[in-house]
């Protein structure tokens, strides 16, 4: 019976402990025993800026949104935004939008 731990990278059964580390053959991810497993979600805004839940964020380019005629403006001030996992990693309201998700590579970080 194998009780090692799935790899965290890519949730494979196949680890192999390997001295004081667990390798994962599948994606050669490579971790300690007592590595902490903290899924903290980091997302950076374009400047490299870490975000947080509550931020106040500018966008930094027109972006068109899909299936409308609408367009979000350079400079737009968005506030208040929710952090998410996914490929639009914000969640926010956009005046005269609507709620809406943007990618952070598109937003950049003011107070």
């Amino acid at each position: 019976m194998n009780n090692l731990p799935v790899c965290p990278e890519c949730s494979s059964e196949y680890t192999y402990q390997d001295g004081s580390l667990y390798i994962c053959p599948e994606c050669a991810h490579e971790w300690g025993k007592d590595e902490v497993d903290s899924k903290e979600l980091v997302i950076k805004d374009a400047n490299g800026n870490p975000l947080q839940n509550g931020d106040s964020v500018s966008v930094i380019k027109d972006l068109k949104i899909k299936g409308s005629s609408l367009v979000i403006k350079v400079g737009t001030k968005v506030k208040n935004i929710r952090l998410v996992e996914g490929d639009h990693d914000i969640d926010c309201k956009v005046d005269g939008i609507g709620a809406m998700q943007l990618k952070s590579e598109f937003v950049k970080q003011v107070s």
